[in-house]
């Protein structure tokens, strides 16, 4: 290709991340996409390099499912999607979400019993109880003039629950959304991004050296206590495992909290429905999952050789963006992909990805969700939006979407 063909094909490259038209649809262009080239090309706004766009539902999988990518950000072609300088990239230790085995599989060993099924039904009560608590403040408040779910209900909830599991005082609270805010919004300085993720680190590793010494009933002290049983990781790893559950543990779920209150207040027949059968909940919850795929683009990938998908060869060393999005509002796996249906079988869905890296902590998320939802619909029967959905603000600038806020009354 001549120059000045290959600067026009860079021209006519689209840009990502592209802008979601509705709250409860993907951007236009992935349905094109999926239709005409569900493996493509696009440039990465924060930085102008190319990536590959994985659009369609059994691509995604394949793709995800593949030995020959990686998940290490460090690598040349990741599609990084914030700005960061590369000497303090490359100076930064890997979480376990961006190893790849054999690393990656000994630290989700041992997080696993965390976040196990039984682990789950054992904590729900303990869930139950934060969130009629944060109900009872806000029915103590009235309903008569408008309040913020999301300061409310919806950042309290999964933050108490995140402390309690790693036992991180909650008054500490502030301070790490803060800190996950700065590191997960698009539009955030190089220099307040350095910052928050220097202060977070600084703090959990406090934190994990403190319990070190004097151990608790925790999620920390029992890493540390496994690790010193059979030794695997180092200390630092730790802190690393212990941030990386901070900073996820509270920013998704609380995210996904205001957005499936605002869709099932949104939608009266399917929240009719789900309190004439409180059995369609747990199904309600995988839709409002797939429905909003709010991490869009956080199976970022790297091609270790070449590979063929769809007839298309995608080189080793390209940056690769298996969309959630996408996959999840594929026609061919969920017809009419854009209609909130709480009795869809949405069970297919890849909210939480695919393959090895799939979320770890895919069954917390679930089950606070059906905790609060629940509970908030049966104890303020009224609830209702303080204002129209389309004057709401949504994270369009951050890489979980979500909402700043959520007026409601009763």
């Amino acid at each position: 290709m001549s120059a000045p063909a290959e600067a026009a094909h860079e021209d006519a490259l689209p840009e990502f991340p592209m802008r979601r038209a509705c709250p409860y649809s993907p951007p236009a262009d992935y349905a094109e996409l999926r239709k005409a080239e569900p493996v493509s090309q696009a440039r990465l706004r924060v930085n102008g390099k190319r990536t590959w766009l994985i659009t369609r539902h059994d691509l995604y999988k394949k793709l995800l499912g593949d030995s020959r990518v990686s998940a290490n950000l460090k690598l040349p072609g990741y599609p990084l999607q914030v700005p960061v300088p590369e000497e303090t990239l490359q100076s930064v230790p890997l979480t376990f979400l961006s190893m790849d085995p054999p690393d990656h599989t000994v630290q989700r060993r041992m997080l696993a019993p965390e976040f196990s099924v039984r682990r789950m039904r054992e904590l729900r009560a303990r869930v139950q109880e934060i969130v009629d608590q944060q109900i009872d403040v806000m029915l103590a408040k009235g309903g008569s003039t408008p309040v913020d779910l999301v300061t409310a209900l919806a950042l309290p909830v999964p933050s108490l629950v995140i402390c309690e599991l790693l036992g991180v005082p909650y008054e500490d609270h502030p301070r790490f959304e803060k800190w996950a805010w700065a590191i997960m919004n698009h539009d955030v300085s190089d220099e307040e991004r350095g910052l928050a993720h220097y202060e977070l680190d600084s703090y959990v590793d406090g934190l994990v050296t403190e319990k070190e010494s004097d151990p608790g009933d925790d999620m920390i002290s029992r890493l540390i206590a496994f690790n010193r049983e059979t030794p695997a990781v180092e200390h630092s790893d730790i802190v690393s495992m212990s941030k990386l559950m901070l900073v996820t543990g509270h920013e998704t779920t609380a995210n996904m909290i205001a957005l499936g209150v605002m869709a099932l207040l949104e939608h009266p027949e399917q929240l009719d429905a789900v309190r004439a059968e409180p059995e369609l909940m747990q199904g309600a919850v995988e839709e409002l999952l797939r429905l909003f795929s709010i991490s869009d683009a956080g199976t970022a990938r790297v091609a270790m050789e070449d590979i063929e998908l769809a007839d298309v060869t995608i080189r080793a060393g390209d940056g690769i963006l298996p969309l959630n999005n996408a996959a999840n509002h594929d026609e061919r796996v969920f017809p009419d992909a854009d209609r909130f249906d709480i009795r869809r079988e949405a069970r297919s869905h890849v909210a939480f990805g695919y393959g090895v890296h799939q979320c770890i902590g895919q069954n917390l998320a679930r089950m606070e969700l059906d905790v609060v939802y629940s509970t908030l619909l049966r104890r303020i029967p009224t609830l209702r939006l303080a204002a129209p959905a389309d004057e709401l603000r949504f994270k369009d600038d951050a890489i979980v979407y979500g909402l700043y806020e959520l007026p409601v009354t009763w």
